[in-house]
Parts: C-alpha cells; sequence; structure tokens
C-alpha cells in the first residue's frame, strides 16, 4: 500500500510513532473512506483513525501533551485531534485546519426514540477491528489499514468493488439500510463522486426502501430533513446528470421532489424545443454545464451549488402554467418556477445542505431576464443591479441562461443566442465604464438632489436619482454640472 505509506510520512501522523513508544500494545488503524480516496488517488481531508488497547481516557490524556484534543462523548469514544504545529491541511483564511478523528473500536446498534432513529454506540478498546469494519455501510468504505504491521485489511472485498467501480452494501442490503435509511442517498452520492455503479442488489434494496426517506414516527421523520439536504446537494454538485438519473430511476425524485416529475411529458412549442419536454430539456441544461461551449466560456470553475439546483428547478413552473392558445405558453412560469422551488427548498431544509435559497429562488426568478429583453431591452441600472451587485449572484445568472439558451433548440438545431448576447455586450460595455467589476461611483447623493431640486426626502427623490443614474451610466452626463442641469430641466 504505496499511497498510505507516502501520506502517512507527508502527513504530520507522528503521533502514531509516541503513541507506539508510550503503548507497546496498542494498534492503530487508518479506516474508511480516507484509503479508498487514496486507493483511487483522490484527494480527501477526512482522515480517521481506530485505536485499540487503550482506555479512551488514557489516549485522552496522551494525546493532550502533543496537541488540541475534544471528546465528542465517552459512549462514542471518539476524539477530535489536533497536533501542534499541525500539516494535515494548509491553512489559508478560508480553510481552517481541520482535527481528524481518533475513535476506538465500535459496534452499533439502531432504534428509534420519540421520530427519529438514534443509535446505541459501544466503544470498547478490546473489541477487534473486524468488528468495528462490519458496523459501516458499504464495502469501500470498510477497509483499514494497520500501520504497526503496514497490513491492509480487507474483509469484504472493498478493493474488488474499487476495482470493479461499484457501491456494494455490506452482508444484506435491505438490513444494512434499515439500520439508517439515510445510507440510501449516501449511496447514490458515492456513485456521482466516484463515477461508479451500484450493485444490483444493493440498487434493488435502493429501490425498495426509498420510500422510508418519508417514513414518520409520532409525526416526526424518522431520516431528518437536513441529513437528507445535504446528501441531495453533495450528490448533485458532484455530477449533476448522474445525480438528476439516479433520483429519478431509484424513486428519490419521487418521494423526496414529486413536483419535478410533471415536467415528464409536459410539451413545449416545438419551433423553439424540438429538443423535446421540459424533462428532456432540464436534463439537457444540466449536461450543458460540463459542454466544451460552456467551459469555453466560463472557464473549468466547478458551477456553484445554487446554479446547479437553479438549472433544475427553473422549468419546474411550466406544467403549472400550460396554456394551450395561439400556441403552448407557460405565462409567468418564472415566478411560479420561483415559488415552488422555494417550498422544496424550505420542506426538505436545502438551507442545511450549503445552498442559499435566496440567491438560488433569484436566480430561478430572473432566468427569463434574456427572453423579456426582445421586447423591451434592459435598462443599464438594470443590469447594474444584476450583474455588479456583490448580493446578487450575476455570474451564475449569466451562466444559467447561457446553459438554458443552448438547451432550447429550435428546428433548425442552432441555438439562439442573440438576447444573450446582447446582455453581455451591455455589461462590457458598463465595464469599461469603471475599474474591474466596480462602476463609477454615483454623481450627486440624495441629499445632493434634494437641495438641488427642493424636495423633501421620499420616493420622488429615489426616481430622479435613478434617472441620473441611468443618464450617467449611458454616457450622456458625466459631472455634477450636467447633472444639475439635467435635474432642473427635469423639475
Amino acid at each position: 500500500m504505496q499511497h498510505i505509506e507516502q501520506l502517512l510520512k507527508k502527513k504530520d501522523f507522528s503521533f502514531t510513532v509516541q503513541l507506539f513508544k508510550a503503548f507497546p500494545k496498542a494498534e492503530v488503524f487508518l479506516v474508511g473512506g480516507i484509503i479508498r480516496d487514496l486507493i483511487l488517488k483522490r484527494e480527501s481531508k477526512d482522515y480517521d483513525f481506530v485505536v485499540r488497547n487503550i482506555p479512551i481516557t488514557k489516549l485522552q490524556t496522551f494525546l493532550k501533551k502533543l496537541g488540541w484534543v475534544d471528546l465528542v462523548g465517552k459512549t462514542f469514544g471518539v476524539l477530535k485531534f489536533l497536533p501542534k504545529e499541525s500539516k494535515i491541511t494548509e491553512p489559508t483564511c478560508d480553510e481552517p485546519v481541520e482535527p481528524i478523528d481518533i475513535a476506538l473500536p465500535r459496534t452499533e446498534h439502531a432504534f428509534m426514540t420519540g421520530g427519529y432513529r438514534d443509535v446505541d454506540v459501544q466503544s470498547n478498546p478490546k473489541l477487534p477491528i473486524e468488528d468495528d469494519l462490519g458496523r459501516r455501510d458499504f464495502t469501500i468504505n470498510a477497509l483499514a489499514y494497520d500501520i504497526k504491521s503496514k497490513k491492509l485489511i480487507d474483509l469484504y472485498k472493498g478493493l474488488d468493488d474499487i476495482r470493479k467501480k461499484r457501491i456494494k452494501a455490506i452482508g444484506n442490503p435491505a438490513k444494512r439500510f434499515k439500520e439508517d435509511y439515510s445510507r440510501i442517498l449516501r449511496g447514490l452520492r458515492f456513485a456521482c463522486q466516484l463515477d461508479f455503479s451500484i450493485e444490483p442488489e444493493t440498487w434493488s434494496a435502493v429501490k425498495k426502501q426509498i420510500p422510508h426517506l418519508n417514513k414518520k414516527v409520532n409525526d416526526n421523520y424518522i431520516v431528518p430533513r437536513e441529513t437528507i439536504a445535504k446528501e441531495l446537494v453533495k450528490t448533485f454538485v458532484a455530477d449533476p446528470v448522474k445525480a438528476f438519473e439516479l433520483y429519478d430511476k431509484s424513486g428519490a425524485m419521487t418521494n423526496l421532489m414529486p413536483e419535478l416529475l410533471k415536467m415528464k411529458k409536459c410539451p413545449q412549442p416545438k419551433n423553439f424545443h424540438s429538443e423535446g419536454d421540459v424533462w428532456k430539456h432540464t436534463l439537457l441544461c444540466l449536461q450543458n454545464l460540463a459542454s466544451r461551449k460552456f467551459i469555453n466560456k466560463f472557464g473549468k470553475e466547478k458551477p456553484s451549488a445554487e446554479l446547479i439546483i437553479a438549472l433544475l428547478l427553473h422549468d419546474i413552473g411550466k406544467p403549472y402554467t400550460l396554456q394551450r392558445a395561439d400556441r403552448l405558453r407557460f405565462n409567468n412560469h418564472d415566478a411560479k418556477g420561483a415559488e415552488l422551488a422555494s417550498e422544496i427548498m424550505s420542506r426538505l431544509r436545502f438551507s442545511n445542505g450549503g445552498i442559499n435559497p435566496d440567491k438560488t429562488n433569484w436566480l430561478i426568478r430572473k432566468h427569463m431576464i434574456a427572453t423579456h429583453t426582445k421586447k423591451s431591452p434592459m435598462k443599464n441600472t438594470t443590469i447594474e443591479k444584476y450583474f455588479f451587485n456583490d448580493q446578487k449572484p450575476g455570474q451564475d445568472l449569466l451562466k444559467l441562461i447561457f446553459a438554458d439558451v443552448q438547451a432550447t433548440i429550435p428546428q433548425n438545431g442552432r441555438p439562439n443566442f442573440t438576447e444573450y448576447n446582447k446582455i453581455e455586450k451591455q455589461i462590457s460595455r458598463l465595464k469599461k465604464t469603471g475599474r474591474a467589476k466596480k462602476l463609477p461611483d454615483a454623481i450627486l447623493n440624495g441629499t445632493e438632489i434634494m437641495k438641488i431640486c427642493n424636495v423633501s426626502a421620499g420616493p420622488y427623490v429615489g426616481q430622479l436619482k435613478k434617472m441620473l443614474r441611468e443618464h450617467q451610466l449611458k454616457g450622456t452626463i458625466t459631472t455634477k454640472q450636467q447633472a444639475r442641469a439635467l435635474l432642473l430641466r427635469k423639475k
């Protein structure tokens, strides 16, 4: 296991050497996902160790001499540990140093308290490592590396499943999921993050047991919505297209976001949407995030979670606003979609999954602006508000519109970027009036406007201020004298 040995030399895990000196009978294992990721040569920061033959109190006392220690709980037998002058991660202002987990071997027994799944966790320093590995979810996560003997422990053929790129539950999949139904979504997440398939028996159990995600006891969900949000968002961020397909085929979409299913077989006017129904269009939008044309335009930076979820939900309002008039129409589907998206994000606690619901909602509500500009070109002040305001995800809105247009395929087969290009040119022109992303400051403030026009504070001052800003961004006024003259003419 060359990769593991290289990691142990590279990272600051010298505490293991000192541990063996102080406790000669101790056994230390690097366990779980870190082993899997090292084998796959994936970046990982989840360093988990299991220590045998040392009571938790003695282990905690010893580690305190070497750094910072926090005991998560006596029954869990888990310590958060950060060695002095740790080099486990390279700290930056945005990325703090992460502690590592050091645990005793554990067994788990799931049971219900109220409406929530609870777990009776028993840690035991004498428990064989094999028993600890047997409680885990999937074979690829049930690997352990014995640091002293330099041997890999693979009781459930996890290495074989890594080679075959498959997700397989340990033992009986139905039983494994029954212990914790959130493991179903973890399986879907791993399939997307690792680009693995799900083994047939495990997949069968996923489809059969996924309705339990909505199971309640005493009016409380067995699986907390916050847990679902975290898994769902991570899965779609990892691979939006595969997540879309897996959530559909597994039944996760049916049970968690049934509103999306109405997009299936929801017709669209063929002269604008030869690609097919709303469902197919949404899939194409998600595929476009990885298209060469999209990457050439916006670079290789990974799309934000808000952009991905907004694309997933941007046309959810179409089936609810479908009208058959002179042609198929979806009037105000953007507003209806934003409303439905808010309900979904609130119901599933998306904010706990790292999503900003307000930004996502804004993207959905504004995704039709390119189409709306055909009738009424956008004012410069609107462009400023949408694309030069740090509080608004303007760049994500451009990306969403671009991916949406690219997936809107008329009968000639060539997406029409005319209106999108107009917005982009308007943004580019405005950038030249200022420096970088910052536009020039307003020529006059509200107090100055009130003094010149001899008016009191109120909505009228705001209208005058907006009027001046529009002229300034057009370049028709550039000085205070010109602004003053314009105000006196309008008075």
